[in-house]
C-alpha cells in the first residue's frame, strides 16, 4: 500500500501555526501571543532497533508569551490495527522528559475515508481507592468524521487541503473539490497553491477526463472566475515549462548515450533502457557526470540504478 505520509508532513511543515489553530485553538487563549515556533526531532527514539518508525512523526514546539506547547502529530493513513496506545504513551513520556516545560498534545491523524466497525483505544489508566496513578489520552482526528460541507467557509488552508479526505456524498464531490480549490486559492500564495492543488487532486481522486468538466464548473460561477483564469494561465505556463524540460532531458539522454558508447562500448549501452526511465533532470545530470567519473562499468551501473529508483 502506498504511503503518503511525506505529503501530510509537507502540509504541516508549511502551515504549523494553522495546524495548531485547527487542532487546539484554545492554546492561543490560554498561553497568550505566539512568539515563535520550531520543528524538533522528527523521529522518536527507538527502544529496539527492530521497532518500526511512526508514520509522520511531527513534533512542533510553540513558544508563547506564557508557556510552551508541543503539538505532536502522528499520522496513521490506513491500517488502524497497527496502532498501539501503549507505544504512543512510551513515546509521549520520552517527549515530556525532553521538553518538561511544554504542554504536550499527542494527536493521532487517521486519514482514510471510510467508516470504522471497531474504534481504537482512546485512553488508558490505573486507579485504586479514589486515587489515579496513571491517566493517558490523546487527541484523535479522523478526517472522515468531518462533513466537508461544514467547512466551506472555514478560513484555514489546512482544512481546505484536507477536505477531500473528509466525509461527503458522491453528488457533493464536485462542489467539495471546487470549494477546496477556491479556499486554498484565497488563503495562500500562488506558490503554495500550485504545490497543494496537486494534493487536492490526488486525495479527491481527480481523473484526467474530468479535469475539463471541473474547470468549466469553476469558470461558470462568478465567485471563482479569477481562480478559473489563474488555472488557465497556469496550465499554459506549465505546458511551456514541460516542453523546455522535455527538451533538456532529451539532450541529456543523447549525450549520455554518446558518452556510454565511447567509454563502455556495447556492454554499457545495455543500460540505456534504464537511463530512459529516469524522470528527473538533476538525476540525468548526475548520470552524465558519472559517465566521466565512474571507476568502471559496475560503478556507473550503480549510479544509473540509483537515479532510476528516485
Amino acid at each position: 500500500m502506498e504511503s503518503h505520509d511525506h505529503n501530510f508532513k509537507n502540509v504541516f511543515l508549511d502551515f504549523p501555526k494553522e495546524a495548531l489553530e485547527w487542532l487546539a485553538p484554545e492554546t492561543f487563549e490560554v498561553f497568550g501571543g505566539l512568539k515563535d515556533l520550531e520543528f524538533v526531532r522528527q523521529e522518536p527514539k527507538k527502544r529496539k532497533l527492530k521497532d518500526a518508525h511512526l508514520a509522520l512523526d511531527m513534533p512542533i514546539l510553540f513558544n508563547f508569551e506564557s508557556g510552551q506547547v508541543l503539538l505532536w502529530l502522528v499520522e496513521f493513513q490506513e491500517d488502524k490495527r497497527r496502532f498501539s496506545i501503549y507505544r504512543l504513551l512510551r513515546y509521549t513520556t520520552d517527549l515530556m522528559e525532553a521538553y518538561p516545560r511544554a504542554t504536550l498534545i499527542p494527536t493521532m491523524l487517521f486519514t482514510r475515508r471510510g467508516k470504522w466497525r471497531k474504534n481504537v483505544v482512546r485512553k488508558i489508566g490505573s486507579h485504586l481507592g479514589g486515587r489515579t496513578y496513571l491517566h493517558f489520552e490523546y487527541q484523535l482526528v479522523r478526517l472522515f468524521d468531518f462533513n466537508a460541507r461544514d467547512y466551506y467557509e472555514n478560513p484555514n488552508p489546512i482544512v481546505k487541503i484536507l477536505m477531500p479526505r473528509m466525509n461527503y456524498t458522491p453528488e457533493e464531490r464536485p462542489e467539495v473539490i471546487r470549494q477546496a480549490y477556491l479556499g486554498l486559492y484565497q488563503l495562500v500564495t500562488p506558490m503554495l497553491f500550485d504545490k497543494y492543488v496537486d494534493f487536492i487532486d490526488v486525495y479527491a481522486g481527480v481523473q484526467e477526463d474530468e479535469r475539463e468538466e471541473l474547470y468549466l464548473a469553476i469558470a461558470e460561477k462568478e465567485e471563482t472566475t479569477m481562480l478559473a483564469q489563474y488555472i488557465k494561465e497556469k496550465g499554459f505556463k506549465e505546458g511551456i515549462q514541460q516542453g523546455i524540460r522535455e527538451g533538456i532531458m532529451a539532450g541529456l539522454i543523447e549525450g549520455i548515450e554518446l558518452g556510454i558508447g565511447l567509454r563502455f562500448g556495447p556492454r554499457g549501452l545495455k543500460l540505456m533502457e534504464a537511463v530512459r526511465q529516469i524522470g528527473e533532470v538533476e538525476q540525468l545530470k548526475a548520470v552524465k557526470e558519472a559517465v566521466r567519473t565512474a571507476r568502471n562499468l559496475s560503478d556507473f551501473e550503480a549510479t544509473v540504478k540509483g537515479g532510476r529508483a528516485h
